[in-house]
């Protein structure tokens, strides 16, 4: 069976996530994606390293399926061998600034002169217009900029997610949008240049409590793991362990309170509504810890399930990669990876019933280097000189 993508040739010149992981997402779906790096590699591809060859645990999840071509861009044979790849390609990934693309020749209008009909994905901070256009944002910027760290953690100790949510969310914007202009191409014939930013992405996020301030009905302050929004909903201690509940609407509110025995709560006006349970949502909690007093965690979670009430485990990375709750074999497929023991590896969220393709591993630096050139029209002869003058 093919993806659903075969033909579509991808280059990506991606570095970290944004850029990388949506290009990971087309080859999913069986799209030819190039990586193109300097031949000494780049820096993404080496961040937390945990293969023999140094490749970093990021760089592996945001890269499988495609093919490697390690290329000195910035040469004027490295650039024009760029060019000629560029015109049999359909899509171009790049995630820098708006003066960066331009250094690189992957700015839009650089990219049409030579394929009218190419589709420019890229990313960056603050997108490329305004006062910001030209900043360096990582993917903490983004939460900063928004509000979410303020709002994370303790009152007087704001805090960032451990994990990267900006990142990974503008790559799949960026993703969706590339396939729609991969659509409107096989439509009309034409191009497009399909943007995303880290800061839109994280404004995206917190664009409720935005709201909320906005209109003056509410203005939100940090309050630990328990949510301001609806209530009990927060990180409760059980005798050997933590779990997280979440009570909302008020159908899950009157199965709580059956649950725990405490049906009067119903007719109490400060827990009426999902905000009122909100806003006096400390006394709830206190009442649901004492609730958990005597016992497990698996008997709090079992019970809590049982009456269809959404909770789970407060799960260390150890725990889930030792098979906790199933989710490493459901999940993950663990890659091989030469000279390596195989690396557990998520594949992208969204999954076709029909024209899905096996994901190969990420690509060594220069893996495909002669293979890429051939495939682009390239002659031996060609190749043995870029490789002799150090081009690739």
């Amino acid at each position: 069976m093919t993806g659903i993508l075969e033909g579509i040739r991808v280059l990506d010149f991606g570095r970290w996530i944004a850029g990388p992981y949506c290009a990971h997402i087309l080859a999913s779906f069986g799209a030819d994606v190039v990586r193109v790096e300097r031949p000494q590699g780049e820096d993404d591809r080496f961040l937390m390293p945990v293969t023999a060859h140094g490749e970093g645990a990021q760089y592996l999840q945001c890269n499988g399926g495609k093919r490697s071509l390690s290329l000195a861009m910035t040469s004027d044979e490295g650039r024009a061998v760029m060019r000629r790849m560029i015109a049999q390609a359909d899509v171009v990934i790049a995630n820098y600034s708006p003066s960066g693309l331009k250094h690189f020749g992957l700015d839009y209008e650089t990219l049409k002169s030579i394929k009218p009909d190419i589709i420019l994905a890229s990313a960056s901070a603050y997108g490329s217009t305004g006062d910001l256009a030209e900043r360096i944002g990582f993917d903490g910027v983004g939460q900063a900029v928004s509000g979410a760290i303020y709002l994370t953690g303790e009152p007087g100790k704001p805090t960032r997610a451990a994990t990267a949510p900006i990142d990974f969310s503008t790559s799949l914007s960026l993703a969706y949008g590339t396939l729609a202009a991969i659509i409107g191409k096989m439509k009309t014939g034409e191009g497009a240049h399909v943007e995303a930013s880290l800061v839109g992405t994280s404004l995206n996020i917190t664009n409720q409590i935005l709201m909320e301030e906005a209109t003056g009905f509410r203005h939100r302050e940090p309050t630990g793991n328990r949510s301001p929004m609806s209530s009990p909903s927060d990180i409760f201690r059980a005798t050997d362990g933590w779990f997280i509940m979440q009570v909302i609407g008020q159908k899950v509110f009157k199965r709580w309170c059956k649950v725990i025995g405490r049906e009067d709560l119903l007719d109490d006006p400060r827990f009426a509504t999902d905000d009122t349970r909100g806003e006096n949502g400390a006394a709830l909690s206190e009442i649901m810890q004492g609730w958990c007093q005597g016992r497990s965690r698996d008997e709090c979670i079992d019970i809590l399930n049982k009456a269809s009430i959404g909770c789970g485990p407060v799960l260390s990375p150890a725990e889930v990669m030792g098979g906790a709750m199933g989710l490493r074999e459901t999940y993950l497929s663990d890659v091989p990876f030469p000279e390596s023991n195989p690396v557990p590896i998520a594949p992208p969220p969204a999954r076709l019933s029909r024209g899905s393709v096996a994901l190969d591993r990420p690509p060594l630096l220069g893996e495909h280097n002669d293979g890429v050139l051939a495939d682009y029209g390239f002659g031996p002869e060609e190749i043995a000189a870029l490789k002799a003058e150090g081009t690739i």
